[in-house]
């Protein structure tokens, strides 16, 4: 906004520090995974806009780290393979149909379809887990999601951002007489009227705007830095990982060469194998404490996955530090990005599904694009119209996970 507005005044608020929740606290897994929910786009939103989709997500992840290296943003940036080391049939199966499916549609040669098939043999060989049916790698990378923030936030300081921190939007309010400053967002320090407001508040987006309760759901996820076990390669692993198996998954990286904590493991995920499948977890907005079960699973997955390559314990202990953080999912499965519906220049950027380093760069970009009102049919062409906010999506109510797996026809009380 600042960049093609040179003479607006934006203020953006910060709840509490700077980058302090979920971007600053996941793994920093820049990993598009397309071909994982392919199949499920396709049917239900069509061959083209799934193709979009998977489009958007590779380019979003190129562009992270090219932006990254463009502007000298020192965050940990890693580009290279990751590997997804697959343990249930279903899946393995679902995986080769999808990507047979995605060459066919985007054709062979698309970046965003380069994939590998490796055979269980292979796949204890080269990635050091055994007992696998076998792995699919491609491209993705980590970065330091923090890092690349405040990054991006010194930038636009220099530009004229004011940003207050400390400082959490505590009720959102129209005035429809006001003339051009029509909106008052009320805070602990005081009150603040605007011409426009953004909200990019992800899993907390339905307390500031009601119509989203039911629709945005926030999820507690978990995420721990261990120090890995002595079989592991002193020079470092090569490749990012994702562990999948029948009803979730976990996604584990390394810290790369000059980084603090180089070689470090950073894991993530695990809800699924707490009891009633971490089902609590959802609806949860505390990212202060973290689940006793799914605690324990982090502690022990990675050992776990690695079987008798992970070796011994660090003297120090396998656990450096462990946290967790809070992000938001929809009903649909899919970001909602756009303005407000029956509302003039309340916008919303949020729900990432907690793949918002594949998704929230570009879509911060589009949602500017929206608001200044130009080149509408060429971003038309590159933003799935999924993403877009509407009146429609706010009937589809929350009943499940739909990337992850727990039955569509669980209710969520608490949020509905």
């Amino acid at each position: 906004m600042l960049h093609r507005r040179k003479s607006s005044s934006v203020l953006m608020l910060e709840a509490r520090t700077v980058c302090s929740g979920a971007t600053g606290r996941n793994g920093g897994h820049t990993k598009a995974a397309s071909y994982r929910a392919f199949l499920d786009n396709c049917r239900d939103q069509g061959e083209k806009e799934a193709v979009k989709i998977a489009r958007f997500e590779y380019k979003c992840m190129k562009a992270v780290h090219a932006f990254a290296r463009q502007h000298g943003i020192d965050c940990d940036s890693w580009e290279g393979d990751t590997v997804d080391v697959i343990y249930d049939n279903s899946q393995w199966l679902r995986a080769k149909k999808a990507v047979s499916e995605m060459r066919r549609i985007l054709g062979e040669t698309d970046p965003a379809v380069q994939y590998r098939f490796h055979d269980a043999s292979e796949t204890a060989e080269k990635f050091l887990t055994a007992g696998a049916l076998g792995a699919v790698s491609y491209e993705a990378g980590s970065i330091s999601g923090y890092k690349f923030v405040v990054g991006m936030l010194e930038m636009a300081l220099a530009k004229g951002l004011n940003l207050q921190t400390e400082t959490p939007a505590l009720r959102i309010s129209h005035l429809s007489d006001a003339g051009r400053c029509r909106w008052i967002i009320e805070t602990p320090r005081g009150s603040i009227r605007a011409e426009r407001v953004v909200m990019a508040t992800n899993g907390y987006t339905a307390y500031l705007y009601p119509p989203v309760k039911g629709i945005i759901v926030p999820l507690r996820g978990t995420v721990a830095a261990q120090r890995p076990g002595s079989g592991i390669p002193k020079e470092g692993l090569k490749t990012t990982y994702s562990f999948i198996y029948g009803n979730g998954y976990e996604y584990m990286i390394f810290r790369p060469t000059g980084s603090k904590f180089a070689g470090d493991l950073i894991i993530g995920g695990c809800a699924t194998k707490a009891p009633e499948e971490g089902l609590y977890e959802w609806g949860t907005t505390d990212d202060t404490t973290i689940d006793h079960d799914i605690g324990q699973y982090v502690h022990d997955s990675a050992a776990q996955y690695f079987g008798a390559q992970w070796g011994e314990d660090d003297p120090a202990g396998r656990i450096r530090k462990q946290w967790t953080g809070i992000m938001g999912y929809s009903s649909q499965g899919f970001p909602l990005v756009g303005l407000a519906p029956n509302e003039e220049d309340l916008w919303i950027a949020a729900s990432f599904q907690g793949s918002g380093m594949v998704l929230c760069f570009l879509t911060a970009q589009a949602l500017v694009t929206m608001i200044d009102g130009s080149k509408d049919q060429e971003l038309k062409e590159w933003f799935p119209q999924a993403f877009r906010m509407s009146e429609d999506r706010l009937q589809h109510k929350f009943q499940g996970r739909l990337h992850e797996k727990t039955p569509m026809d669980l209710e969520l009380q608490r949020q509905l």
